[in-house]
């Protein structure tokens, strides 16, 4: 029996250590939240952008971490829905004790979780989301460096002269980055005596929008644009095409997998126009030449399709965005991080990554502004504008 109780004790005492051991490791990593659709009608873009923060991760770690620890990234599946999404940054934030996030992809999951940044006072950068209402309706703890669907509509006005656009419908996603492109869009195009035809919206989960489309095509309108995401995309240009529709399409959003868009709609795609922010087909007239071709470079190395280099640079450049701000806070705190964010000023892949504030007056959030791009699909090849 004593040697019984002997065993059991070692083997309590074993188990004791083995978590400690656990627990001292957690410790010395200083943990970073990714909010992202990993499941749900935006997981390809969403597992894109995961895919280019362990990229940062891996290289940050290469080089020796932060503050003398290795940076861990806790990522959770958001599924792409708001819901899921606060409650994904409220676990993030109270039980894995993250002291920043990054999200949420789109625009209504990262809007779901603000409240939840508030309430915890934890700061978030967010990669992707575009609407207006992010940065405007005062959330001191966002960080967004991605434009805003304003912001993308205002770049669009030095370009809109070159197209000849005397009309455009809108054919947008049923959610809050669709319907507030379609409003910016809207105003900027009004402004330059521009016609603003139909606005037609698709819910999230649609697969047959051949009835929006079929309305579009009866105007005298000589553009379409498009907001959604590319797996939706995809379908409405084969549906378009299918339909005969010859008008002009310019997607909005900032970055739609042209690649992935050219090889899932082939010929399709022929002929649409797609607003970017990142372009990875030239890496030369990028603004860190050497940093995009070391990313693609490790994208590429790591078996990954082209096609999601548009969508993963976001990843890549958020979590290196925070990791910056970590660094330069000397402690892995929400007040520090969030302090820290604020004085930010370094090269992304898309332009330097600078904090304005935007929103009411003592609860600003803070807004990067980075460079817009055209591109051209021409026979299944991607043309730069201006190139």
């Amino acid at each position: 029996m004593k040697r019984a109780h002997g065993l059991i004790t070692g083997a309590v005492l074993a188990a004791a250590m083995s978590t400690a051991l656990a627990t001292g490791a957690a410790a010395q990593t200083i943990k970073i939240g990714v909010n992202e659709p990993l499941t749900g009608p935006f997981a390809a873009s969403g597992t894109y952008v995961v895919n280019g923060a362990k990229i940062a991760a891996d290289e940050i770690n290469a080089k020796g971490g932060l503050l003398g620890r290795k940076i861990e990234l806790v990522i959770e599946d958001n599924k792409s829905n708001p819901t899921e999404a606060a409650a994904v940054a409220e676990k993030l934030i109270t039980g894995d004790k993250v002291p920043v996030i990054m999200g949420a992809w789109g625009s209504s999951l990262t809007l779901a979780v603000m409240p939840k940044l508030m309430e915890y006072k934890v700061p978030m950068v967010v990669e992707t989301s575009s609407s207006s209402k992010i940065t405007t309706s005062g959330n001191s703890y966002i960080f967004r460096i991605s434009p805003p669907s304003s912001v993308e509509a205002t770049e669009f006005k030095s370009i809109m002269p070159s197209l000849g656009i005397k009309k455009a419908d809108f054919l947008v996603i049923n959610n809050d980055w669709g319907r507030g492109s379609a409003e910016d869009f809207g105003k900027i195009m009004k402004a330059q005596n521009i016609q603003v035809g139909l606005v037609e919206i698709m819910d999230q989960a649609a697969q047959d929008m051949s009835a929006q489309l079929a309305k579009i095509k009866a105007t005298d309108s000589d553009t379409i644009m498009v907001t959604t995401a590319v797996e939706q995309l995809t379908l409405v240009l084969k549906q378009a095409a299918a339909l005969g529709i010859t008008k002009r399409i310019v997607t909005t959003g900032g970055s739609q997998n042209p690649d992935q868009l050219i090889e899932q709609a082939g010929a399709a795609a022929n002929g649409s126009m797609h607003l970017t922010t990142f372009a990875p087909w030239y890496p030369d007239k990028t603004p860190d030449p050497a940093a995009t071709k070391y990313f693609l470079g490790e994208w590429k190395k790591r078996g990954y399709a082209i096609a999601g280099a548009t969508e993963s640079f976001r990843g890549y450049d958020g979590i290196r965005t925070i990791a910056n701000a970590i660094q330069r806070a000397g402690k892995a705190e929400p007040a520090a991080i969030t302090d820290a964010l604020w004085t930010t000023d370094f090269p992304g892949l898309n332009g330097q990554i600078k904090f304005q504030k935007q929103g009411p007056t003592g609860k600003e959030s803070g807004q990067s502004m980075p460079n817009l791009y055209l591109i051209k699909i021409e026979n299944e090849k991607i043309i730069l504008s201006g190139s």
